[in-house]
């Protein structure tokens, strides 16, 4: 029966290596493993005895790695549905300088802490590391985060001043946010938002505030982190060295 079936990738791979059964399991899992060609990263994946199995042999049976991914979420999508349609290997960014393999360990228990408004564009950072969230979630408050923003018509220096007041968001008192013109041109102003502790409608209430109706809404940074190079759709890995 054993033959007709094959046997576990993981059996084959501990025998192959002399490793133990873990062993085998965490470097077929950390994708050091490939059968006939192809790289195989799930331990139960059963084998027969023709089928070439390759291991690399520079690789070590460490844990998977817990990873932070850095998404360009598109207008339109809400922010907890990017996981199943975005966070998938085709998507990674090209320019992604991690050199990082992609692994199927890395989608698995992704938490976002960064949402953003269904119908705005920008960075949003998901992530396994429990320090990073610990980070993000104590540090929310203080957190500074950078938002382009498409108004109708033109913003006057009364309007000006007033988004840049302390404002109250559902009953809340927010730290002032710096609001300045970054461009203006055929009936659209450009508005820059740097602020801290924004809260998810927090931007549509002070437009409204102001009678400002939103055209389009980015965010371009999170912390210190940017979204410089990610296209809409695209997602990289974050670097050792970012910092939020």
């Amino acid at each position: 029966m054993e033959d007709q079936e094959g046997i576990r990738l993981a059996k084959r791979v501990a025998a192959q290596a002399g490793c133990s059964r873990r062993e085998a399991e965490l470097l077929i899992e950390n994708g050091a493993v490939r059968v006939d060609g192809t790289r195989v990263e799930v331990p139960q994946t059963r084998v027969h005895a023709h089928q070439q199995v390759e291991i690399d042999k520079a690789a070590r049976p460490e844990p998977v790695q817990v990873v932070t991914l850095l998404l360009h979420k598109p207008p339109g999508i809400a922010f907890d549905a990017p996981p199943a349609r975005l966070l998938v290997p085709g998507q990674r960014c090209e320019a992604d300088t991690s050199q990082r393999p992609t692994l199927q360990r890395h989608f698995a228990n992704q938490e976002c802490l960064t949402p953003l408004e269904t119908g705005a564009s920008g960075l949003i950072v998901f992530t396994q590391d429990p320090r990073i969230a610990r980070k993000l979630i104590e540090d929310a408050g203080l957190m500074e985060y950078e938002v382009m923003v498409d108004v109708s018509g033109p913003v006057g220096p009364e309007a000006l001043h007033r988004l840049n007041q302390s404002p109250v968001i559902d009953g809340r008192a927010m730290l002032p946010a710096k609001v300045s013109v970054n461009r203006q041109n055929e009936g659209v102003t450009g508005l820059r938002f740097a602020m801290k502790g924004a809260w998810q409608g927090q931007i549509a209430q002070m437009c409204d505030s102001v009678d400002l109706r939103i055209l389009a809404m980015k965010r371009i940074r999170v912390g210190r982190v940017p979204l410089a190079g990610l296209q809409p759709g695209e997602w990289r890995y974050l670097l050792p060295h970012e910092k939020f």
